[in-house]
């Protein structure tokens, strides 16, 4: 499928099913985005503040070019959202033992605490839609978890194996 090669129907199909799931993943991402703080009770926080916050939460330690490479962002715009969730107490800066010019970062108690109240939230939320659809669709998007999560680790390594 890249390249000059002419498609062949696998391809077609392939190109179709991406074409119908793309939009449909974007969208239920962007609702996790935009209601999982508001539901949480919690002050509003940008998506990008949000991904940081998942990261380090995950990824404890991390320094700041790493976060900027893992989350395809501007080495400039990931310090600017460090520094905020600095002040907001929601992060904090150490200095790594490796290379003082360099720090890492590690989460709060708060971020681990707001973090937990947001992905409850986004756990009511599914869970009051997916009581809305009938029980086939409920077990079709339980069942697609896997390859759902297959999706997003091939997603990132063929990123991380790209060179440009």
């Amino acid at each position: 499928m890249t390249g000059d090669a002419v498609p062949d129907d696998d391809d077609e199909d392939l190109l179709h099913k991406a074409r119908e799931l793309t939009p449909a993943l974007y969208a239920l991402a962007r609702v996790l985005r935009l209601r999982g703080v508001a539901d949480a009770g919690l002050p509003p926080l940008p998506p990008s503040d949000l991904d940081v916050l998942r990261y380090v939460l995950d990824h404890p330690g991390t320094g700041t070019s790493a976060l900027a490479r893992e989350l395809g962002l501007h080495a400039s715009n990931v310090s600017t959202t460090v520094r905020g969730l600095v002040a907001q107490g929601l992060l904090r800066r150490e200095p790594d033992p490796h290379d003082r010019r360099a720090v890492q970062l590690y989460p709060t108690v708060d971020a681990a605490h707001g973090m937990a109240r947001i992905e409850g939230a986004w756990t009511e939320l599914f869970a009051d839609a997916l009581a809305a659809l009938p029980p086939d669709h409920r077990n079709a998007l339980a069942d697609a978890t896997p390859a759902l999560r297959a999706l997003g680790a091939t997603l990132r390594h063929r990123r991380d194996a790209d060179p440009s």
